[in-house]
């Protein structure tokens, strides 16, 4: 199949390779662009650091904070995330090899209201944040990052849809699949971007693609890369 891939580096990379490992032909645009945010948090014990996303790792690397910080045993929600977070100086890596509840699920399990609180590394535009209360559990959350939209597409990606060289479309994210609505838009090629098949990691990240019209949307079964790659052999 021809793909394009519009994740943002460095896992549209590794997305990518693993496509073209399958026998795909892909183009990688990414439409979201990872801004460190200056960030602070109070000073004071914790108990763990947890984190939804690599970005967030790879957004402390230069923090003044980062060697106290990789001290902390960290919680991540998938095994991507956790190789983030190994690179970033972390030495107690433990990974919930899920999704975000999966990861609330998990540090609920371990920690409660007499520990101190956990550090989220968090999103500027994240969906929701990390919910313990069923544990008492305490949660300080720090935004580290955030994603930028991209407000055009690269001309390759506007000349293969316009050509309707693209056959699939891989989302990860509700504001890549915005962005990618937003580019076909200006760039006036809309009609032919939502024609191709769109896999999409959840149902959320799929809603702009239904509401601009996408009619070819496939939802991986479980909100990770692998589940969404797996989506290709019914193709």
């Amino acid at each position: 199949m021809r793909l394009l891939v519009t994740r943002p580096d460095p896992d549209g990379e590794r997305t990518a390779g693993a496509l073209r490992l399958r026998g795909h032909s892909v183009l990688l645009a990414p439409l979201l662009r990872m801004e460190v945010v200056p960030a602070s948090w109070p000073d004071q014990d914790y108990a763990a650091v947890a984190l939804t996303s690599g970005n967030a790792a790879r957004a402390i690397q230069a923090h003044s904070e980062r060697e106290k910080l990789t001290l902390l045993p960290v919680f991540t929600v998938g095994p991507h995330t956790a190789e983030a977070a190994h690179r970033a100086g972390f030495s107690d890596v433990q990974c919930a090899n899920g999704d975000k509840d999966d990861l609330a699920k998990f540090l609920s399990t371990r920690f409660g209201p007499a520990d101190p609180p956990i550090l989220y590394l968090a999103s500027e535009d994240r969906a929701g944040d990390l919910e313990l209360a069923s544990s008492g559990a305490k949660m300080v959350t720090a935004v580290v990052y955030r994603m930028a939209k991209a407000q055009s597409f690269p001309a390759e990606v506007i000349s293969v849809l316009s050509r309707w060289q693209i056959d699939g479309v891989l989302h990860f994210s509700r504001r890549s699949a915005e962005a990618y609505i937003h580019c076909a838009d200006a760039a006036g090629v809309t009609d032919r971007a939502l024609q191709p098949l769109h896999y999409c990691l959840s149902r959320r990240v799929a809603g702009p693609l239904a509401a601009a019209g996408a009619v070819g949307i496939q939802i991986a079964p479980r909100p990770n890369e692998e589940a969404l790659i797996e989506l290709l052999k019914f193709a």
